[in-house]
């Protein structure tokens, strides 16, 4: 898990079928003093998260399947919370 800052939404007319109909997140992962680490990444929204909100990312495999109900999936990081 890594805290995350969401700096913006993706959109895309293709996508891997498992990933139909989810919201597509562009978060900037963040150290403990809030600096950045490393490039942004795209996160599939689970927790209804906005621009400018700090969210806790992962990339565990198996929450991913679990999250979007299929075997196979080409997702990598997910939210799984949103800090107050």
């Amino acid at each position: 898990m890594q805290n995350a800052l969401v700096v913006g939404t993706a959109t895309s007319t293709v996508k891997h079928s498992s990933m139909e109909g989810c919201k597509l997140l562009i978060v900037q992962p963040r150290l403990v003093d809030g600096k950045p680490d490393g490039n942004p990444l795209v996160a599939v929204d689970a927790m209804g998260a906005g621009v400018g909100e700090t969210v806790l990312i992962t990339s565990d495999g198996r929450g991913a399947k679990a999250l979007l109900g299929v075997e196979a999936t080409p997702v990598r990081w997910t939210t799984i919370g949103i800090l107050d």
